[in-house]
C-alpha cells in the first residue's frame, strides 16, 4: 500500500510540475491584458505554410510557420487580439479572403517575446495585393508590385507563401532590427528560398 502511495504520489507532482511548465508566467500576462489578447488556435494552413519576414522587399522565404516554432526553447502561445478576433468571426464568408495578426509568445524568464505574424492563407499572390489597395489605394501596385511578382514566381518554382512575420516585441517593445534580421542573424533560422535570386537554398 505505501509503495502504491509513492508511485501515486510521484505521478501526481510530475502532472503538477507539467502543468506549471506550460502556464503563462505573471510577465506574459501582464503583457497580455496590456493588449486585449487571448489564445487561439491558427488554422492549420497558416502553420503548415512557409512565411516571409518583410511585407515590403522581401529577400527570402522561410520554412513552415509550425517549424519555426518548434525551435524556440521557452513556452510558446498563439494569441489574438480580442477586436481582431470579433472582426473575423463577423466576417461574411463571401466577403473573400481576409488578412489577420496573430502573436506568438515566447514565454522566458524575465523575457517576452511577441512574434508579430500576419495569416494570409485564404489568399493568392493576386488576391495579397487586392488586399492592400484597400488601405495603400492607388500606391500599393507601385509599393508591392516587385514584392507580387517575385512572389508569384517562387510559388511557381514549389514555394508558396502562407503567412508574414511583420514584427518583433520584446517585453513590449518593438525590436529595432528587422524581422528578416533577427531570422537570419540572432535565431539563425535558415531560409528554404532566395527571393532576390529566384531559387531554392541548398543545405
Amino acid at each position: 500500500m505505501r509503495r502504491l502511495y509513492s508511485v501515486f504520489l510521484g505521478v501526481a507532482v510530475a502532472v503538477m510540475c507539467a502543468g506549471s511548465a506550460f502556464a503563462a508566467s505573471d510577465q506574459a500576462m501582464k503583457l497580455r491584458n496590456r493588449s486585449d489578447l487571448t489564445p487561439y488556435t491558427p488554422p492549420d494552413a497558416f502553420l503548415s505554410g512557409n512565411f516571409v519576414a518583410d511585407e515590403d522587399n522581401p529577400g527570402f522565404i522561410f520554412g513552415k510557420v509550425k517549424d519555426f516554432v518548434s525551435t524556440r526553447s521557452c513556452p510558446t502561445s498563439w494569441l489574438i487580439e480580442e477586436g481582431e478576433r470579433n472582426r473575423i468571426q463577423g466576417l461574411d464568408p463571401k466577403s473573400g479572403p481576409v488578412e489577420y495578426t496573430l502573436y506568438l509568445e515566447e514565454d522566458c524568464p524575465g523575457k517576452i517575446v511577441y512574434y508579430v505574424f500576419v495569416d494570409q492563407s485564404q489568399a493568392n499572390t493576386a488576391q495579397w495585393l487586392e488586399w492592400r489597395k484597400r488601405f495603400h489605394k492607388n500606391k500599393a501596385e507601385q509599393q508591392y508590385g516587385a514584392a507580387k511578382a517575385s512572389l508569384d514566381r517562387a510559388s511557381e518554382n514549389g514555394f508558396p507563401v502562407d503567412g508574414e512575420l511583420r514584427f518583433v516585441e520584446v517585453n513590449g517593445d518593438l525590436a529595432l532590427k528587422q524581422p528578416e534580421q533577427i531570422l537570419t542573424g540572432d535565431l539563425k533560422f535558415q531560409p528554404l528560398y532566395d527571393i532576390t535570386q529566384g531559387k531554392a537554398i541548398s543545405r
